[in-house]
């Protein structure tokens, strides 16, 4: 595992990813500091658990909600293997996780439960209308370790 000049050690890598333009954004930098340390690389990407939401609609019962989250779980699945196969072919060795809940607690449980030493992500994601996200915000208040965000811009992104 590599080590650079000023002898940060990155032996394993966090991007976590809502599928978005703008956490692709942050692709160019995983893969050259993976290919730079030699570091593995684990993909994350979050379901937001709908069981826990107040019913807009009505009553869901337990069993159309759990169709649903399979259905989100294999969505997730086929996203995530595109994106490595088709971007972090080159990287020596990527991990895919699939986890359920509030983003930025499963990113810094992730980063604990893997030991993960550096964690690389957009400024924002998906549905973010300002500068930085609330998950990129929550991340780098809380994280035991360096946190490199890729700056979006939005107005490039959503064509406006």
């Amino acid at each position: 595992m590599g080590t650079s000049k000023t002898g940060l050690e990155v032996k394993k890598l966090l991007w976590p990813t809502d599928f978005s333009s703008s956490a692709q954004k942050a692709l160019p930098y995983v893969t050259s500091l993976t290919m730079q340390y030699g570091a593995e690389i684990h993909v994350l990407y979050v379901i937001e658990d709908i069981a826990h939401h107040v019913s807009w609609y009505g009553e869901f019962d337990k069993a159309h909600i759990d169709k649903i989250m399979q259905w989100a779980n294999k969505s997730a699945k086929r996203r995530l293997d595109q994106i490595c196969d088709k971007y972090l072919e080159g990287c020596p060795l990527y991990i895919k996780h699939i986890a359920v809940g509030d983003p930025a607690l499963e990113i810094l449980k992730l980063i604990d439960k893997e030991k993960v030493d550096l964690v690389v992500m957009a400024s924002q994601g998906e549905r973010g209308h300002f500068r930085f996200g609330s998950v990129t915000e929550k991340v780098l208040k809380e994280s035991p370790v360096p946190v490199t965000t890729i700056p979006v811009n939005r107005e490039k992104i959503s064509g406006s």
